[in-house]
């Protein structure tokens, strides 16, 4: 199994096999409007503009999961992403990425890469405030907050997670060791 069993919505409603993204690396992170990571937009299209001829594809899927941070309708969050931060990559439909509701994507996406703790500079400030709403999150492989990021191979294999707190440097750093 691999990610090319998956579909998703995209942000017009229709389904959106993955099977389209065969041969390509591809970076799955669930995103919002009004969080403290939003600014990583600006990363991930410049990232996306840098390295998009030699395979890579981004795939947003908001998600308003996390304090209702991405409050919008699916063309609010295209405006807004469109306006602040120029983003040209893959919007797909505001979805859930825990719980009942959650995408199957993402209850696979996690089983392949759980949650291995924060990095970065906000580690520390994203261990206080998680341990605030769930004592145990270092123990289960839910999405912790927006901005988490599934980076995929060619071959449509999860081979890496990483924290919104992780340095984008690192994220790209990984990502063209894939292309």
């Amino acid at each position: 199994m691999n990610i090319y069993d998956y579909s998703v919505k995209d942000a017009e409603g229709h389904d959106f096999p993955l099977k389209n993204l065969e041969g390509k690396v591809v970076v799955i992170v669930n995103t919002a409007t009004g969080c403290g990571f939003t600014p990583q937009y600006k990363d991930l299209e410049a990232m996306y503009e840098k390295y998009h001829e030699k395979g890579l594809e981004i795939l947003d899927i908001p998600c308003n999961q996390f304090k209702e941070q991405a409050p919008g309708s699916n063309a609010e969050i295209r405006k807004f992403c469109e306006l602040y931060f120029g983003t040209q990559f893959a919007q797909m439909d505001k979805s859930c990425v825990n719980g009942a509701e959650q995408l199957p994507l993402y209850k696979y996406l996690k089983s392949q890469q759980g949650f291995k703790g924060f990095t970065g500079p906000k580690a520390e400030k994203m261990n206080g405030l998680l341990a605030t709403i769930d004592p145990d999150f270092k123990n289960n492989p839910d999405i912790k907050w927006n901005f988490t990021k599934f980076i995929v191979n060619r071959k449509g294999e999860v081979t890496a997670r990483f924290e919104p707190t992780a340095e984008m440097a690192e994220v790209e750093k990984f990502v063209t060791e894939l292309l």
